[in-house]
């Protein structure tokens, strides 16, 4: 079991109540609710209608293989794109102020093959509070032993080449979210600081019932009723998850295993001599924050900054608080991390896994 970790504020800083006072203010004087607007809903629709459209038209059987798998490979986009912009306000209680709302619409994770009780433990209660903490923080545990995100952590021959084998590691993701990581999770008596030892007992049902109906849905159905075979529709499941597990690693690491961003170990106590919220600034980056496409498409987690300070607040605000926060940063002498674009941010992700990967 891991030691009990703590953040102490040893400078006593004022960052985050100012920076949170400056952001209610905002909410309050353009008479704003935190959470979904119109835009939101409709952004919200379109994803969601999009992937029950495209699961329509490959069950339709009007197409051949060929077309079949663009369909796939798209249906595993929108799939990805449910998780950053509905799936993930809504669990963590953002999209709506009415719970039973985010409780249906977080239950769209359920389309990506994944379990939303299991990620609001491992996402909400350990990756948001020890973000990037080794040994608390397991989401950048990508592949332990294979990749090394941690300098603490053995170095390998093979680490030297991890900058190259670690982008195909990611388009596994996915697929071992449906078959292996949830199951893992649910089981572990410890994941970080949470005591995972004990669920309610509706969780076990709908851990199974979940899974099986979506193995039915994505494996048996289509096998009964389109005109392929076996391994066709292998290929195009395969290929589905291949591009959902390819989008949802990289927008994730892209967020916190760049250039700049640290990886705090804590003391020999298990305390972490820093505020929580300046540890947040220290070990998130946003990238493409200026990307009106970015903004729509990755729900907000290219302004990782924002969510990880403002995990309540609806993403659909995150453009108009980013001045704020980075200016309150600023203020204070803090670090403001960011990419400028989608594509700097993937180089300065594979330079720090080409300098992780090699001797100090």
């Amino acid at each position: 079991m891991s030691a009990q970790l703590k953040f102490v504020n040893k400078n006593k800083s004022a960052f985050f109540p100012t920076v949170r006072k400056r952001v209610d203010a905002y909410f309050a004087e353009q008479a704003l609710s935190p959470h979904a607007n119109g835009a939101m809903w409709a952004k919200a629709s379109f994803f969601l209608i999009g992937y029950v459209s495209l699961y329509g038209l490959i069950l339709s059987n009007q197409f051949g293989p060929w077309a079949m798998l663009g369909l796939a490979m798209l249906l595993g986009m929108f799939a990805a794109f449910i998780g950053f912009n509905v799936s993930h306000d809504a669990l963590h209680g953002a999209f709506s102020s009415r719970r039973w709302v985010n409780r249906i619409l977080g239950n769209s994770f359920y389309l990506l093959g994944a379990n939303p009780y299991v990620w609001t433990i491992t996402h909400n209660v350990v990756h948001h509070t020890y973000t990037n903490i080794p040994g608390h923080d397991e989401d950048i545990e990508v592949a332990p032993g294979l990749v090394r995100l941690d300098v603490q952590e053995a170095l390998h021959p093979w680490h030297r080449y991890q900058h190259w084998y670690t982008f195909p590691l990611y388009a596994l993701a996915s697929l071992s979210w449906v078959f292996r990581k949830d199951y893992v999770k649910f089981f572990k008596k410890q994941i970080g600081q949470h005591d995972n030892s004990a669920h309610p007992r509706r969780e076990y049902v709908r851990l199974f019932f979940s899974k099986a109906c979506y193995y039915f849905f994505f494996l048996v159905l289509p096998m009964l009723v389109l005109d392929i075979t076996w391994w066709q529709l292998l290929i195009g499941f395969v290929v589905m998850h291949l591009v959902e597990g390819l989008v949802l690693g990289l927008v994730f690491q892209l967020a916190h295993a760049v250039e700049g961003t640290t990886f705090p170990q804590p003391d020999e106590s298990g305390t972490v001599q820093n505020a929580w919220a300046i540890h947040q600034l220290q070990t998130t980056a946003n990238f493409a924050p200026r990307s009106r496409t970015a903004a729509f498409f990755c729900g907000g987690l290219n302004r990782q900054i924002e969510h990880h300070l403002f995990p309540k607040v609806c993403h659909i605000h995150y453009p108009a608080i980013t001045a704020i926060v980075k200016n309150t940063a600023q203020e204070f002498g803090l670090p403001y991390l960011e990419n400028h674009s989608f594509g700097s941010a993937l180089v300065s992700h594979f330079r720090l896994l080409q300098k992780l990967g090699r001797p100090v």
